[in-house]
């Protein structure tokens, strides 16, 4: 088994003397600035995915729109889920969650959507999807091992958003596309 790169004394020691500074030491290896800017877009890219879902479960009308609805309120829960990490991480890492509603869309990577018509709708979210699956996915290549816990945050969330936008595609191939009128 290899030594430690420090002796246990100094990492005691070290603990001691920055405890204000809660979970990052010097091992963290991180723009820690940077990363809670970067969680804090991805907080309101999940905070407008929760309205856009849940506009669109309260919205969805037709034949079809029942089960599509269902979809649509279960990943609203989702993405609020991700909210709530990605704020709890936020405050782990000494920063402070931006929920600024003015300045929520701005910071989104996805777009909210308005979108009258169920195909749409499902278009748009999974848009959306794919926003954050291009967007996660850089993010954790950009952390790497310097920020592990951060990147295991987004490796989870990218698993869950490549699944919705997994089930906007079976939801578009399912639904016929010019529905008689």
């Amino acid at each position: 088994m290899a030594e430690f790169l420090t002796d246990i004394t100094t990492i005691r020691e070290r603990a001691r003397a920055e405890i204000g500074k809660g979970p990052i030491t010097d091992a963290y290896g991180a723009d820690l600035e940077r990363v809670i800017q970067v969680c804090n877009e991805a907080l309101a890219t999940e905070l407008v995915c929760v309205l856009r879902y849940k506009r669109h479960y309260y919205t969805a009308s037709g034949i079809q729109s029942e089960s599509v609805a269902q979809e649509f309120l279960e990943h609203a829960g989702e993405e609020q889920e991700h909210a709530d990490k990605l704020a709890a991480r936020i405050v782990q890492l000494g920063g402070e969650p931006d929920f600024n509603p003015d300045t929520l869309t701005k910071r989104s990577h996805s777009q909210y959507d308005a979108s009258r018509g169920l195909i749409d709708m499902i278009k748009e979210d999974l848009v959306a999807e794919r926003v954050a699956v291009a967007t996660y996915t850089e993010i954790i290549q950009w952390l790497g091992e310097r920020d592990i816990t951060t990147r295991r945050v987004f490796e989870e969330l990218l698993a869950k958003e490549e699944e919705h936008a997994d089930d906007m595609q079976s939801l578009l191939e399912r639904i016929p596309q010019n529905p008689p009128a």
